[in-house]
């Protein structure tokens, strides 16, 4: 693909210059010519013309027979060729130095510098997978809207088109971002190693970021269309404040819920197992504040006609009413994900022991070993896991709460190494490990977007990718690079400090939780085309 932030200079660059220094040497042969013939010519007139009459030229000519007027106008043609040069060469540096990208910034070097191309990848996947989320969501309230439509004559036969659409358009999108963040995670990796295909790597994630927004926006006008929000209760506002509101009245009850599972959840085991989820419900009941006065404020812009503006604000409660909903939706994943690792302890235990007993007997020549393994580096793997199945067994034994996620994370981490397929369940405990580790970390990017950076995000693509492996090495893999991406993302908030805490003067695009791009399906181009009118920033 050829990108035309890498673009060289023009082919046809050349061709002018050569016009260019023909013309001079054209003009300065022509200036030679013309002085060298008069002389020719005299001479030539003198020595044939015995009879010629001399005497009227005596003050005219020089002893040589060379008219001083003859002299002028070669002169004057030679002068006339080199300020013509003189004025191309001139015209041509000025067109350079002054030559503008476009966007209209003067292009210095050609091309940007790699620490300017870099950053301008970063930001580039940063903006796609905000444009990417926030499209998500505004989908998931159009759908919802569509699923229930027995008493609405305009949807007798189920949804309309336009939702599928949309969806085809988010799904290509996804796609999109998803090779743009693989690109990524490899350059980050040294893949390529050449300095011009590592530029056509930034240069190729840039390209799909791109493309992924402009399959948001080509879709957007018919998902506007779709939603009919500005024609007032009587085309789709009505709906679409009735679909939010109940979601706004089951997440306030569920609140209470998630309140209450938090606290069971410290009773129960040792803190550090609830600690990723310590202050979502906080944080949601921040978010149903903001919500319920955005909804009031939508309702009374609609009664007073103002569609436009009860568009805008309806949007915004429905940004927080999904990060509401994210953030009540992993306290009540994480009790069913310890659960399930609770249950799956004893068994990874007995399957972790197998997997050493199998590799002991690989060191006695028993069994092949691994062929990519030494007996050395055996025999230390299995001496680690030994130890690390020790400590888990201790912990057990101690009687105190503990952190199941944390447990099977340590058994599966020990014993991956070794395994070669003898207990099917610890891939089953890597990927609850993994599941966990990958949705933790996302909900910590969707409801904190606006401050996190491209690193966390690009750790969170790539764990994304690997959690549906069958590989226990991968799966272990895509655990320890959602742990890491967690780790950036608090890192990102902490820098940035925390978003402001929402109040009804503060607009879904302030409220820090929501993200760098405004609340519309869409991309670069349409993704603020549904700012409230009086909404700052």
């Amino acid at each position: 693909m050829t990108s035309s932030l890498i673009r060289g200079r023009p082919r046809r660059a050349r061709a002018h210059i050569s016009a260019r220094v023909a013309h001079s040497l054209l003009g300065a042969l022509i200036g030679v010519v013309w002085l060298v013939l008069p002389g020719t010519a005299a001479g030539g007139a003198v020595a044939g013309g015995p009879h010629r009459p001399v005497a009227g030229a005596l003050g005219q000519r020089d002893d040589r027979g060379t008219h001083t007027a003859d002299l002028v106008l070669p002169m004057i043609a030679v002068v006339a060729a080199g300020a013509l040069a003189s004025f191309g060469f001139w015209r041509r540096r000025r067109r350079t130095s002054g030559r503008t990208t476009p966007g209209g910034a003067p292009v210095t070097g050609g091309e940007p510098p790699d620490e300017e191309l870099d950053a301008r990848a970063q930001e580039a996947l940063v903006r796609a997978d905000g444009w990417v989320r926030v499209s998500r969501e505004e989908l998931g309230f159009a759908e919802a809207r569509f699923e229930n439509v027995e008493n609405d004559e305009r949807f007798e036969d189920g949804p309309p088109e336009e939702i599928e659409d949309a969806r085809r358009a988010l799904r290509e999108a996804e796609t999109e971002l998803a090779a743009a963040f693989r690109i990524r995670r490899r350059y980050e990796h040294g893949v390529p190693e050449e300095d011009a295909a590592r530029r056509h790597a930034l240069a190729g994630v840039i390209g799909r970021c791109e493309e992924a927004g402009r399959l948001l926006d080509v879709q957007a006008a018919a998902f506007d269309t779709l939603r009919g929000l500005e024609e007032g209760p009587r085309g789709g506002l009505g709906a679409a404040l009735t679909v939010a509101e109940a979601r706004f009245r089951g997440l306030t009850a569920r609140t209470a819920e998630a309140d209450a599972t938090l606290r069971d959840l410290g009773d129960r085991y040792a803190a550090p197992a609830s600690s990723t989820v310590v202050g979502n419900v906080e944080q949601a009941k921040d978010r149903l504040v903001f919500a319920t006065t955005r909804l009031n404020l939508a309702r009374q812009a609609a009664d007073a006609g103002e569609f436009g503006r009860a568009a805008s604000r309806l949007r915004a409660a429905e940004g927080a009413i999904a990060q509401a909903g994210v953030l009540i939706d992993g306290v009540e994943r994480l009790r069913r994900d310890l659960a399930t690792a609770a249950e799956l302890v004893p068994a990874a235990l007995t399957g972790a022991e197998a997997e050493i007993a199998g590799a002991r007997r690989a060191l006695a020549g028993e069994t092949a070993a691994h062929p990519d393994v030494t007996p050395g580096e055996l025999r230390a793997r299995t001496g680690h896991a030994d130890v690390v199945l020790a400590g888990v067994r201790q912990e057990l034994a101690s009687g105190r709460p503990y952190d199941p996620l944390g447990l099977l994370r340590r058994i599966v981490r020990a014993v991956a190494p070794l395994a070669a397929g003898r207990a099917g369940v610890l891939p089953a405990a890597a990927a609850v490990c993994a599941r966990a580790a990958v949705a933790g970390a996302d909900d910590v990017v969707a409801t904190h977007g606006a401050v996190v950076g491209c690193a966390a995000r690009t750790r969170l693509a790539e764990a994304r990718r690997l959690e549906h492996a069958e590989d226990p090495a991968d799966l272990v893999t895509a655990d320890t690079l959602a742990e890491e991406a967690h780790a950036l993302a608090d890192q990102d908030t902490r820098l940035h400090g925390h978003p402001p805490e929402p109040t009804p003067d503060l607009t879904a695009a302030s409220l820090g939780a929501l993200h760098p791009t405004p609340h519309s399906y869409g991309g670069p181009r349409t993704s603020t085309r549904r700012r409230e009118p009086d909404d700052p920033g």
